[in-house]
Formats: structure tokens, sequence, C-alpha cells
């Protein structure tokens, strides 16, 4: 694969925990390394093999993984474009009075680094940026 564009975001700092570095179709780099699959990632965890291949097959388990770790706010990145998952899923966060902000993986990057920077207890579930 090509080069993968950096990420440059003033409000954060890699002291502050992880940052996403830089993402393109079939990778997202953090912390130096290139992760290929979906993953959970908070300021302070980075769970690999997260999720399925596409937001379609998001299932109550994928969900729960992300409400375990008692965020603030949950960021569903589903990919290359942004794909609401069934109600029932979203409703599973509403329960707990916890907002799942649904965009594409390349926003959830985005708003992830500044949430992050900002000291938020954020949660971000990427899923693959496929073609």
């Amino acid at each position: 694969m090509g080069y993968v564009a950096p990420m440059k975001f003033s409000q954060a700092d890699p002291g502050d925990g992880y940052l996403i570095e830089g993402y393109e179709p079939g990778r997202i780099l953090i912390d130096g390394k290139f992760f290929v699959t979906g993953l959970i990632l908070t300021p302070r965890r980075l769970l690999p093999d997260w999720g399925p291949q596409v937001a379609a097959d998001l299932t109550e388990a994928h969900i729960d993984a992300l409400l375990e770790l008692d965020p603030q706010v949950i960021l569903l990145g589903t990919g290359a474009r942004q794909v609401f998952p069934a109600l029932a899923l979203l409703a599973r966060g509403m329960a707990r009075g916890i907002g799942i902000e649904v965009m594409d993986t390349g926003a959830a990057c985005r708003t992830y680094n500044i949430l992050m920077g900002e000291g938020r207890q954020v949660v971000a579930g990427l899923l693959p940026i496929r073609d």
C-alpha cells in the first residue's frame, strides 16, 4: 500500500493516550503500528480484532464490548461509508445513557483524536475501510 497521510491535531498530544496517526483503505496507523482489522480504541486501551468486516454484520456482542469500557460517548466507524446499524443495537447505548455516534471510519478517526485531546472518555469501534 501507499503512504498513509498523517493526521495533525493541535488539541491532542500523544502523552494524553493513543492517537490515530493516519488511515487509508485497508489500514489504520496507531502508535506507529498498522492495524488491518476492526479494533476498539480508548485513550488508554487498544483492543485489536474487534468487529465484523462490514457494518451490516454488527451484533449485540460487538456493541456490548464497546459499552463495557464505560465511555461517555461511543464513536462507531462503519468503514468507507456511514452505515447505521439496527436501531436495537443503538438502543443498547441509549438505555445506559451513552450516545453512539455513527460515521464513516475516517470521520470516526478524526473525531476520536479531537475528543481524546479534550480529555473525554471516548471509545471508538473502528471497522476496516474497504473500497
